[in-house]
C-alpha cells in the first residue's frame, strides 16, 4: 500500500509520536511505503481564506465556488495542491491526533477545511447529475483509518459511559467527513488512557497499532449504508422499515 500518515500532535516526543514511528516502522516492514504530513513540524496553516485561491479583493469571496475553479485551473495554494498530491499518491490515509474537547485539534479540522475542498473531496456528481457523497465521492477507493489518544478511562469512551461511545464521538469525522467523501472508513484505534500510560501501557498501545496495520489491507470498513443504495428517501432520510423505532447513530449501518 500508499499510505499518507498525517499526524497532529505539537509533541513528536509524545506517546502519539512514539506510536507514529513505530507505525510507521511497522508498515514498513511490512513492504508498504509511507509518506507523512506532520502538520505542527509543516507549520500549517489551518485558516481557509482568500489566500487559498487567486481571488480578487474587490469581488465578495464564495470560497466553495471558487477553490473549485482554482482547483480545476491549478490555481490554489501550492500547499494545499502539495497535499492533493500526497493524497493522489496515497490508497490508503491514516489520521493521527489526540482527542481534544471531543474532536480533533484545530490543525487538523484546518486541514480537512483547507484540502477537501469543493469539487475534489466534495460537489463532485455522477452521469445523471447525482451527488457523489456517503459511499463515494472524490476520494472514492481511499482506504482510511483514525488513530487517536485520549486521556479518559476505556469505560468512560463505551456504549453507557458518561463521555459518549467512541465511535459516536467519532462519528462527525468517520461518517461526515472521510465516508461522506467516498472512503472506506475502518473502526477507529482508540488508545484511551493516554495521559497515565506507563511503560506497560505504551507497549500494549503499541501492539494494538500493530495488530490493525498488520490488518490493514483486508480489514473490512465500517458498515455505512451508501446514500445512493436504497436506503434513504429523497429527502435523506432513513427508509422507515430499516431499523424502526430507533434513532440513534448506528441506524446509518446496514
Amino acid at each position: 500500500m500508499n499510505v499518507l500518515w498525517v499526524f497532529a500532535h505539537p509533541e513528536p516526543r509524545s506517546l502519539n509520536g512514539a506510536l507514529r514511528d513505530h507505525g510507521t516502522a511497522t508498515l514498513r516492514r511490512h513492504g508498504h511505503r509511507v509518506r507523512h504530513s506532520d502538520l505542527y513540524a509543516m507549520r500549517w496553516n489551518p485558516v481557509a481564506g482568500p489566500g487559498d485561491v487567486a481571488h480578487d479583493p474587490r469581488e465578495p469571496l464564495r470560497l466553495g465556488p471558487a477553490t473549485e475553479h482554482a482547483a480545476a485551473t491549478g490555481a490554489l495554494a501550492p500547499d494545499i495542491r502539495a497535499e492533493h498530491a500526497k493524497l493522489a499518491w496515497a490508497d490508503t490515509l491514516i489520521l493521527q491526533f489526540p482527542l481534544w474537547w471531543h474532536g480533533m485539534p484545530a490543525i487538523l479540522k484546518g486541514w480537512f477545511d483547507r484540502v477537501f475542498v469543493q469539487g475534489y473531496a466534495f460537489g463532485v456528481h455522477d452521469e445523471q447529475g447525482r451527488a457523489r457523497r456517503y459511499g463515494d465521492g472524490g476520494l472514492a477507493g481511499h482506504r482510511a483509518l483514525v488513530v487517536t489518544t485520549a486521556g479518559a478511562r476505556a469505560t468512560g469512551l463505551g456504549p453507557r459511559g458518561v463521555h459518549g461511545d467512541a465511535e459516536d464521538v467519532l462519528f462527525p469525522l468517520l461518517h461526515g467527513t472521510l465516508f461522506y467523501s467516498g472512503m472506506d472508513v475502518l473502526p477507529p484505534l482508540v488508545i484511551t488512557g493516554a495521559d497515565r500510560a506507563g511503560p506497560a501501557e505504551r507497549a500494549d498501545a503499541a501492539a494494538r497499532l500493530d495488530d490493525r496495520l498488520t490488518a490493514l489491507p483486508a480489514a473490512a470498513p465500517i458498515p455505512y449504508r451508501p446514500e445512493l443504495g436504497g436506503g434513504y428517501d429523497d429527502d435523506l432520510v432513513l427508509r422507515a422499515d430499516l431499523a424502526p423505532g430507533r434513532t440513534d447513530l448506528a441506524v446509518h449501518r446496514t
